[in-house]
């Protein structure tokens, strides 16, 4: 078996990549805007992998995902700001610091004794967790007379269901989140409501604000469920397509193109579609 390549290597590599006289012509073009899009897209494929259990798939995409770590730190290096290595110190000392359950004398070779990690306390730890990143945050505040916020940190290019995810989750650590999951329910029926009031009024623009809002109870039914809204719309996305190729072939058996097929028709194969789901599981 050939020697496996290092870290070392793939920091080599991106070095060389970069090189303006030796590297390639496409990694010496980018920069720290251009790669972001590239950075979301690995991750999603990462999830994606995961979701369909292709363990196979996963040390690639992984692969990717660390590559753009890779990539950051090559420009942070190239431009006197941070390398690989200062990402790596951040990282372990800020997870030393959050984990003083684990490490108490905030080193590694420092090791909890007498307890298990199943015997240790969750809430405590959660609610310690939320303590030490609640002083980091007020340690980030740009501006002296800036009120820190429970609310900072969470970033803003996130795709709006997530980042609604964590705006809810923080509020309600601190209280501000409805007694039980009924209340939520209500708050549904409330913003459909006012959806319908809108429309009525022939207030569009009005109807789209609700509309933001009934997504976001959503969102927050979903924490309260215990369940990712974005995995469960995944979810969704995944039934659709099968149903909906699912019709389109049993059009196509039937010589009857999409465009000309009544909906009558295209409902009941999409509801055969879905009876062999429930027949499957």
């Amino acid at each position: 078996m050939s020697a496996r390549y290092t870290l070392d290597d793939l920091l080599t590599l991106m070095a060389v990549l970069r090189d303006p006289q030796q590297g390639c012509p496409w990694d010496v073009r980018q920069d720290w805007d251009s790669i972001v899009p590239h950075t979301i897209e690995e991750a999603y494929e990462v999830a994606d992998a995961i979701e369909r259990r292709a363990f196979d798939e996963l040390p690639g995409e992984l692969g990717d995902l660390l590559f753009q770590v890779v990539y950051y730190s090559q420009f942070g290096d190239e431009e006197g700001r941070f390398d690989f290595r200062d990402v790596v110190h951040v990282l372990t000392e800020k997870m030393l610091r959050r984990h003083p359950h684990v490490f108490p004398d905030g080193h590694l070779g420092s090791r909890r004794q007498g307890i298990s990690a199943t015997e240790v306390e969750t809430h405590q730890v959660n609610s310690r967790w939320e303590s030490l990143k609640q002083n980091e945050r007020e340690s980030r505040v740009a501006e002296p007379d800036t009120q820190p916020s429970v609310l900072d940190d969470i970033p803003r290019t996130l795709p709006a269901m997530s980042r609604a995810m964590k705006l809810s989750k923080r509020a309600a650590r601190v209280g501000f989140d409805w007694p039980d999951t009924e209340g939520v329910m209500a708050k549904l029926g409330e913003e459909l409501d006012e959806i319908q009031q809108a429309l009525d009024a022939g207030d569009r623009a009005h109807a789209g604000e609700e509309l933001g809002d009934l997504l976001f109870a959503t969102v927050n039914l979903a924490r309260r469920l215990g369940v990712d809204p974005e995995a469960c719309l995944r979810g969704t996305n995944q039934r659709f397509e099968q149903r909906f190729r699912h019709l389109e072939s049993a059009l196509g058996n039937e010589g009857v193109r999409l465009e000309d097929a009544e909906l009558e028709r295209m409902e009941r194969h999409w509801q055969e579609a879905k009876k062999a789901e429930s027949i499957s599981d």
